[in-house]
């Protein structure tokens, strides 16, 4: 099992937002057949085992195993990932372009960016599965607390200099055997934990806090 797929196919992607199937995705992190997943889920058998096959035709369960009971073969399923993250290529005619109305201060711009993102290292990953390949990246997450607006956004500066001389130093266009790399970096509030009014929401109605 993965820990996590991208749902590149727009039928996969409806399928994975059914109710009941997403019920029974999660229900999938210990495979089960459509027996036992009636039971866990209070569910028709029947009905179960519909939308099984369903998720075996997208590709979002497979067969782990079957079991001879008696004259019956017991078929159990598991979820091929543990969690899974749909594509803006599965609504391509929609899909964000950052390329569109490129704003750094913008909370939708940002938006755009981990959405080509996801659709990006997506496509990476299903054709490194099929290559039997791992996919060269590098991610960094961290946590800050400013003091002020204006720390925030002297914070801000300093990190697009230092990202832009990174860039400027390793650069090279011109290299034979070069590979395209993209890097994005972004900066945002964390949400509160609970839903908050608007009157006690930080930067409450500012798209582009400064």
């Amino acid at each position: 099992m993965l820990d996590i797929a991208v749902i590149e196919e727009p039928a996969a992607a409806e399928s994975s937002l059914d109710p009941i199937r997403s019920r029974i995705l999660a229900a999938l992190a210990e495979p089960g057949s459509a027996a036992m997943l009636a039971g866990r889920l209070g569910l028709p058998r029947q009905k179960v085992n519909y939308h099984l096959k369903e998720l075996e035709r997208h590709g979002l369960v497979e067969l782990a195993e079957e079991r001879r009971k008696g004259n019956v073969t017991e078929r159990v399923y598991r979820a091929t990932a543990a969690s899974y993250v749909i594509s803006p290529s599965a609504l391509a005619a929609v899909s964000p372009d950052p390329a569109r109305s490129p704003d750094q201060l913008s909370a939708r711009w940002l938006l755009a960016l981990g959405a080509r993102l996801v659709q990006e290292v997506g496509s990476l990953l299903t054709g490194a599965a099929r290559a039997g390949q791992r996919v060269a990246s590098f991610g960094v997450d961290a946590e800050v607390r400013f003091a002020s607006a204006a720390d925030r956004a002297a914070f801000a500066e300093e990190l697009s200099q230092a990202v832009a001389g990174l860039v400027g130093r390793y650069h090279d266009e011109s290299a034979p055997q070069g590979r395209r790399h993209r890097v994005v970096v972004g900066l945002h509030q964390i949400p509160d934990p609970q839903p908050a009014t608007d009157s006690h929401r930080p930067d409450a109605g500012q798209e582009n806090p400064r």
